[in-house]
C-alpha cells in the first residue's frame, strides 16, 4: 500500500476511533493520522494472528474489514496510550 493510501486509512481510522472511544483525546489532525497509521498495524496484526495463528507484523488493505480493523486496533492504541500517560492524582 503506498503512502498516501496509508495516511488515508490513518485519518478514516483514528478519526473513528477518537469519535468511539469516550473522553478527551488531544492530538490534532497529525496525532489523528498518526494513531490511526499504529492501529492499522495493530489491527492487521491481530487480524493475521487470529486467522493464521502466527504473530506476524501486517497491515490491513483499504477495504471495510480492512478499515474495521484498523478501527479496532487505533482503539487499542488509545486505550494503551491512556494506560501510559495517566497521571495520578494521590
Amino acid at each position: 500500500m503506498n503512502i498516501l493510501a496509508w495516511i488515508v486509512l490513518g485519518l478514516i481510522a483514528g478519526a473513528i476511533a477518537k469519535a468511539i472511544y469516550p473522553g478527551h483525546q488531544g492530538g490534532g489532525i497529525l496525532g489523528t493520522i498518526l494513531l490511526g497509521i499504529i492501529g492499522a498495524f495493530i489491527g492487521g496484526t491481530l487480524g493475521v494472528f487470529f486467522s493464521t495463528g502466527t504473530l506476524t507484523l501486517a497491515a490491513p488493505t483499504l477495504s471495510i474489514p480492512g478499515i474495521l480493523l484498523a478501527i479496532l486496533g487505533a482503539i487499542i492504541a488509545i486505550f494503551i496510550w491512556n494506560a501510559l500517560t495517566r497521571r495520578s492524582t494521590v
